[in-house]
C-alpha cells in the first residue's frame, strides 16, 4: 500500500468519461495499458517520478464510486459507451461489474436531451443533499478509505447566471430547502460534497463553484475546489496554437471552431441552453493569448465563432475543424486550417486521474479554495479573485503547473 493510503474518487455522471477513466485504471493495474496521458503517472519531478515525489495515492490503492440517474454497473456503461474495445473489456469487466453507481440528484430540465430512470432522488432540494452526504459517508466507511476527492464527469447543465439565492451562504442553503428553480443538480452536488470536506474538481462548464456562496463555503470549510470544464481536444490545440501568433506578431482576422461528436455529450449539447454554458467556456480561451488592449491592430476584432453538432454515427470519435483567418506582413491574408480526429473520452479519462491526485495532493499539504495552478486541464479555468483574468496560454498554463508541483514536492 502506498503511504498516501487508501484513496475514493467519487464521480457524479458515471457514462462515457467515468467508464472509460475506471477501465483505464484497471487496466493499468493489471499491466494491460499504460496510463498515457496522465502526467501524475507519467511526468517527473526532478530525478523521481511524480506519484514518489508528491507521495500520490498509488493506482491500487483506489476505489470508486459515484452517481449517476441510469441503472446498470460500470461494465454496462463502458459497453454502452463503445469507446473500449471489447477484448480490454473482457479482461476488466470483472472488476467494472462490481462498481454500481449510486442513486443521483437529477433534473430533466437542466439536461432535456436526458431522461433518467427511477433511481434518482427525490425530496426538497435540501433532503437531496443530505442523502448525498450520507452516500459520501457511507462510500468512505464501507470502503475503509482514508480521503475521498471528487471530480464532476456528468453532463452539460442548462446556462444560468448567479442569483440572489447564489450570493450568501445563507441565501443559498435558504434556496435548497425552498428546492429555488436556480439551484441545479451541480450545485446540490458542490453543496453536499464540500459540507463533507471532499476536494472537487468540477470538470463540466456548469455554475458549479462560480457564484459567491459556493467559493465563501469552500474556505468556511477549508475545502480544496477547482473548474471549470476539462480541456481536452478542440480546445487543447487551440490553446497550444494561439501563442504561435501571438509569439510572432501575426494578426487575427477570426477562428471558427466547428465540431460533430454523438455521444451521449454531443446530445445534450444539441439543446441550445445547454449548448450556451458549453460555448461560454470554449469562446473565452482566446483571451489573454492574444491580447487585443496590448495589440488593439492585430487582435482587436477577432470574430471567434464555436460551433457543436451531435451526429450520432459518430459516436465518441469527436471532429473538430478550426479555420483560422491571419495577416501578416504589409496586412497580407492567409489561413490556417486544422483539423482533429479523436475519442474525447479517451483524451478526458487521463485529465480525471490527474486531478482525482494532485486535488488529494494539495489538500494534504493544507492547500484550500481555489487551486487555481490546475488550469492547466480547463478551458476557463477558476482564479482566486473572481476579478482576474484567468491564464490561457498553454505553455504558460504548463509552466505553473510544474512550478507548484515542485513547490507541493517539498510539503507532502
Amino acid at each position: 500500500m502506498s503511504s498516501a493510503g487508501r484513496l475514493g474518487i467519487l464521480l457524479p455522471g458515471m457514462g462515457s468519461v467515468a467508464s472509460t477513466f475506471i477501465a483505464g485504471v484497471i487496466a493499468a493495474r493489471q499491466g494491460l495499458a499504460a496510463p498515457v496521458g496522465a502526467l501524475s503517472q507519467l511526468g517527473r519531478v526532478g530525478n523521481q517520478s511524480m506519484t514518489e515525489a508528491l507521495n500520490l495515492a498509488a493506482l491500487d490503492d483506489i476505489v470508486f464510486g459515484g452517481w449517476d440517474p441510469y441503472t446498470g454497473n460500470m461494465a454496462d456503461a463502458a459497453r454502452k459507451a463503445e469507446v473500449l474495445q471489447d477484448d480490454i473489456l473482457e479482461k476488466v469487466s470483472q472488476e467494472l461489474l462490481q462498481i454500481q453507481p449510486m442513486s443521483a440528484v437529477f433534473d430533466e430540465k437542466w439536461t432535456e436531451a436526458l431522461t433518467g430512470t427511477d433511481n434518482v432522488k427525490t425530496g426538497s432540494l435540501w433532503e437531496q443533499a443530505q442523502e448525498l452526504r450520507t452516500d459520501i459517508q457511507s462510500f468512505k466507511a464501507i470502503n475503509n478509505l482514508d480521503r475521498v476527492v471528487c471530480v464532476w464527469t456528468a453532463s452539460t447543465e442548462a446556462y444560468i447566471l448567479p442569483t440572489e439565492v447564489h450570493q450568501t451562504i445563507e441565501s443559498f442553503e435558504e434556496g435548497l430547502r425552498n428546492s429555488d428553480p436556480s439551484i441545479s443538480p451541480s450545485q446540490v452536488y458542490a453543496y453536499a460534497l464540500v459540507q463533507e470536506g471532499i476536494p472537487v474538481a468540477n470538470g463540466s462548464p456548469n455554475l458549479m463553484f462560480n457564484f459567491p456562496a459556493m467559493q465563501d463555503l469552500a474556505c468556511q470549510r477549508d475545502v480544496a475546489i477547482s473548474g471549470r470544464d476539462f480541456k481536452t481536444g478542440q480546445t487543447l490545440v487551440k490553446t497550444a496554437i494561439a501563442p504561435m501568433f501571438a509569439s510572432r506578431m501575426l494578426g487575427v482576422d477570426g477562428w471558427f471552431s466547428t465540431n460533430i461528436l454523438g455521444n451521449r455529450d454531443g446530445l445534450v449539447l444539441s439543446r441550445e441552453e445547454n449548448f450556451k454554458s458549453k460555448e461560454a467556456t470554449k469562446g473565452g480561451v482566446l483571451d489573454g493569448i492574444l491580447d487585443a488592449e496590448e495589440h488593439p491592430d492585430l487582435y482587436g476584432d477577432i470574430d471567434h465563432m464555436v460551433r457543436i453538432n451531435y451526429y450520432p454515427p459518430k459516436g465518441d470519435e469527436k471532429e473538430g475543424w478550426d479555420n483560422i483567418n491571419f495577416f501578416g506582413w504589409m496586412g497580407y491574408k492567409m489561413e490556417l486550417k486544422i483539423n482533429i480526429l479523436c475519442k474525447d473520452s479517451i483524451l478526458a479519462a487521463p485529465i480525471v486521474l490527474d486531478l482525482a491526485l494532485f486535488m488529494d495532493a494539495a489538500a494534504q499539504a493544507g492547500q484550500r479554495g481555489v487551486i487555481d495552478w490546475l488550469g492547466f486541464y480547463f478551458k476557463e479555468p477558476m482564479t482566486r479573485d473572481a476579478t482576474d483574468v484567468p491564464v490561457h496560454h498553454l505553455y504558460e498554463q504548463e509552466t505553473i503547473l510544474h512550478e507548484a508541483l515542485m513547490k507541493l514536492a517539498v510539503e507532502v
